[in-house]
């Protein structure tokens, strides 16, 4: 389907869930980038569960969502259970200026929902030629070092800096060794996952996706993955307001309440210490680092974030792909 028509589409389901105009464009945004930067687990897949959690109460498609400020640097943000979109970019706006003002800003959200990609709200500090780290807490899907229960989410960990380039240095992470997103596409679509991302719920390894998501997803790197959950979740959850511990609500199968999802952008100028020096030195450190010998079969290091550029590049010139079930999805909503 053509972006355009897409994007009017995808604005039209939200108003008619009860969203305004430029909530809906804020959702409407946030979705066609995830499709355009070849993330579609985290695109239109998902925009059933949004309104379906409308639909039920659980999400407020009008919330008035509030901002407390601390001090020139700090703010936090009640999302009154907002869409997640919706919250979470009045997060990084609110974080993106007090940086521009003070040089920091750190901004903690609570009461909100599942946000998207975090690369995307990261993007938009680096646009504005800031360095970012961005942090969410999600369901229980990994299992702490040791436990026989999953109760971490996937609590992506997101990092953005200008690179003096206009390709920016982006890298947006699960801390399991598959985000739960693919999980659910390759179960709706039939398709197997790969080996030795997830255990069943007797604790086998599976490639069957329906037998993951009732089992356990794997970290990475052990029990160091299973750490950098848990610090994601103090970081998101404890420190914010929001849900911790394994009290993150699945989207798509618990409609007993709002999730109360936490989120923390923390931006800041990339000069606070080395000054104008800073293109230079970033320009540096990436050419050093290209310059290694390669792998066989590698032509360029790439630095994360040039991927996905190139993608969104390619992909603005095409149609995007929709899969039979989510163009059900589509037809229904829009009826």
């Amino acid at each position: 389907m053509k972006i355009k028509k897409l994007n009017l589409v995808v604005k039209k389901i939200f108003k008619k869930y009860g969203l305004n105009l430029t909530d809906a464009k804020t959702c409407t945004d946030a979705l066609i980038n995830a499709e355009l930067v070849g993330s579609p687990s985290h695109g239109l897949s998902r925009l059933k569960m949004y309104c379906d959690r409308i639909s039920k109460k659980v999400i407020n498609p009008r919330a008035k969502v509030k901002i407390k400020k601390i001090s020139q640097s700090i703010a936090h943000v009640d999302g009154n259970n907002s869409i997640g979109f919706v919250a979470a970019d009045i997060a990084i706006k609110t974080a993106i200026s007090n940086a521009k003002k003070t040089g920091i800003g750190l901004v903690a959200v609570k009461n909100s929902g599942h946000y998207g990609l975090s690369g995307y709200y990261a993007e938009q500090a680096v646009k504005k030629n800031l360095m970012v780290l961005v942090f969410t807490n999600a369901p229980p899907a990994v299992a702490p070092h040791g436990a026989l229960k999953s109760l971490f989410g996937t609590n992506p960990i997101c990092f953005g800096t200008p690179t003096g380039s206009k390709v920016p240095f982006i890298l947006d992470t699960s801390i399991s060794m598959i985000n739960r997103g693919k999980i659910r596409v390759a179960a709706r679509e039939g398709e197997k996952i790969p080996e030795g991302v997830a255990l069943d719920k007797f604790g086998k390894p599976t490639t069957n996706p329906k037998k993951a998501l009732e089992g356990v997803q794997l970290p990475i790197a052990g029990f160091r993955g299973s750490g950098l959950a848990w610090m994601v979740d103090i970081l998101s959850g404890v420190l914010t307001g929001g849900n911790h511990a394994g009290r993150v609500k699945d989207p798509f199968t618990d409609f007993s309440g709002p999730q109360n999802i936490g989120h923390l952008f923390f931006v800041m100028k990339p000069n606070l210490f080395v000054g104008n020096s800073f293109n230079k030195r970033i320009k540096d450190n990436i050419k050093t680092i290209k310059k290694l010998p390669k792998i066989k079969g590698v032509k360029e290091i790439l630095y994360p974030g040039q991927s996905k550029y190139n993608r969104y590049k390619d992909n603005l010139k095409k149609e995007i792909k929709i899969t039979k079930n989510v163009l059900e999805d589509l037809n229904s909503l829009i009826r």
